[in-house]
C-alpha cells in the first residue's frame, strides 16, 4: 500500500484548519497521520473521514516536545513506509492583552507550539524524505496574514508567524538538493472556533471594534490540496487565502 498511496502528516489535525485539511487529503486518497495534543478529536476526525484504519493514524503529539515529534514520524514510517507531505499547522495564540502584561509562560507556550513545533517537524520530515526511495517530498507551513501585518495585542502570535516565513524560505532553499519543496499558506479569517470572536466584533487597529467577514474552511483545504498536487519540480512558494471583505488590504 505504501508504494501506491501518498502519505501525509497533519499537525493540529483534531480541529479547525488541520481537521479540514486532513479530511480533504483522506478524501483525495491519501494515508494521513493525524497529530495533535488530544487523541479523542484525532480519532473522531479519522472516524469521520470514513477512510478506515488502514489509511489513518491518530498520534497524540506535543509538537514542542522533540521526543513526541520523533515518535510521530517513527510511527508514520512504521505504518505507511514513507512520507510525501507534511502540513505544519499546529498553533495557538496568547491572550489579547497589552504586550507588557504577557507572562513569560504565555510567550513561551506560543513560541513552542507555533515555531519550535514547526521546526522540529520539519527536521524529522527532512530526515525521512531525503533518505526514502524515491527521494523527496513537500512541506507546507501554515503562516497567517499576521505574517505580513499584526493585529492589536498579538505580539507572540505575530512574531512566530513572521518567523514561519523565515523557516519556509530557509527550508525551501536548503532542501532543494534533497528534492524537497516547501511553501507557505497564509490564511485570513477562516471560519473556525479560533475566529468566532471576529463574527461578534474584534478590536481594530484604530481602536474601534468591528465584525469581520469569515470564509468557509473548504477554501483553505482546497488550496492546500492544490499545493500538494503539484509535481516536485513546481512549488507554490507563498499563497494568501482570505475572506474577501476582511479588513486587511489597505488602511483602516
Amino acid at each position: 500500500m505504501s508504494s501506491q498511496k501518498k502519505v501525509a502528516i497533519v499537525t493540529g489535525a483534531g480541529t479547525g484548519i488541520g481537521k479540514a485539511v486532513a479530511l480533504a487529503l483522506l478524501n483525495d486518497g491519501y494515508c494521513v497521520a493525524l497529530a495533535g495534543r488530544r487523541v479523542e478529536p484525532l480519532e473522531k476526525a479519522a472516524a469521520e473521514s470514513g477512510a478506515g484504519s488502514a489509511r489513518t493514524l491518530a498520534v497524540p503529539t506535543d509538537v514542542g516536545n522533540p521526543e513526541a515529534v520523533r515518535a510521530l514520524f517513527a510511527r508514520t514510517k512504521e505504518k505507511f513506509g514513507h512520507l510525501d507531505l507534511l502540513f505544519n499547522n499546529a498553533g495557538m495564540g496568547a491572550p489579547a492583552v497589552p504586550m507588557e502584561d504577557l507572562t513569560y509562560e504565555q510567550w513561551r507556550a506560543v513560541l513552542d507550539a507555533n515555531l519550535t513545533g514547526a521546526f522540529l517537524c520539519t527536521q524529522e520530515a527532512i530526515k525521512l524524505m531525503k533518505s526514502q526511495d524515491p527521494r523527496g517530498g513537500r512541506i507546507i507551513n501554515n503562516g497567517s496574514i499576521s505574517a505580513h501585518a499584526p493585529r492589536p495585542n498579538s505580539a507572540p502570535y505575530t512574531a512566530t508567524k513572521h518567523a514561519i516565513t523565515g523557516l519556509t524560505k530557509s527550508t525551501s532553499l536548503d532542501c532543494r538538493k534533497y528534492d524537497i519543496a516547501c511553501g507557505q499558506i497564509d490564511i485570513g479569517n477562516a471560519a473556525t472556533e479560533m475566529t468566532e470572536r471576529m463574527a461578534k466584533g474584534i478590536l481594530q487597529a484604530n481602536g474601534s471594534t468591528a465584525v469581520e467577514p469569515r470564509m468557509d474552511l473548504a477554501h483553505v483545504a482546497s488550496t492546500v490540496l492544490h499545493m500538494a498536487s503539484l509535481p516536485l519540480e513546481a512549488n507554490v512558494q507563498f499563497v494568501t487565502v482570505m475572506a474577501t471583505k476582511m479588513p486587511f488590504v489597505g488602511r483602516g
